[in-house]
């Protein structure tokens, strides 16, 4: 684990030993000026009340790149996901959605956060552009939000929040419909 349990770029991230971890990430430029000037505004609020107003921009999913929606580009992500776990041993993955334009996971740590995010980004933002026919250009932010679970009824918060995402978004009528989550099944899971 970590040496370094908590630290600050913009957002703070604490990542306490075997603390299971909800994070979110999103693809660069997916956030139009007006929001983030309004979240900029709304700084005396708590980054999580502040991700949440993030979040449902994202959710609709209306503005800026919508990269996400290609299925060859949401199964490279979802692929990514799995091989973090099984095969590199990055985390432990509890559940997960590949929404247009970001990315919920609900993880347990077992290398470093930033090491396993780097590795993820790095992975699948070559392959997205590769894809798309935009190599070297930036796909991810560069930051993620994160929050660690302080008991199991959050953890079972989280993990229902990130399965519903598409349904809350009006994308599909059950959790299951979506392909790209953990709550699908052909995504194998």
């Amino acid at each position: 684990m970590e040496a370094k349990q908590y630290y600050r770029r913009n957002l703070p991230h604490w990542h306490p030993p075997g603390a299971a971890l909800f994070v979110t990430w999103r693809l660069y430029g997916s956030l139009p000026k007006a929001v983030l000037l309004m979240l900029e505004e709304k700084k005396h609020l708590k980054e999580g009340r502040r991700f949440v107003l993030a979040d449902r921009e994202l959710d609709k999913g209306s503005i800026g790149p919508l990269w996400l929606k290609e299925p060859r580009i949401a199964k490279c992500v979802v692929d990514s996901l799995r091989r973090g776990e099984n095969e590199f041993g990055h985390y432990a993955l509890h559940a997960f959605v590949v929404m247009a334009n970001h990315v919920h996971a609900l993880l347990t740590p077992r290398a470093p956060v930033s090491k396993a995010m780097r590795s993820l980004k790095r992975k699948t933002a070559a392959t997205a552009n590769q894809i798309l026919g935009r190599q070297g250009q930036r796909f991810w932010q560069d930051e993620s939000f994160d929050r660690w679970c302080r008991n199991e009824a959050e953890f079972a918060r989280i993990q229902e929040y990130i399965e519903w995402n598409p349904v809350k978004a009006g994308l599909v009528q059950r959790p299951q419909d979506w392909p790209w989550s953990s709550a699908s099944r052909s995504t194998g899971s």
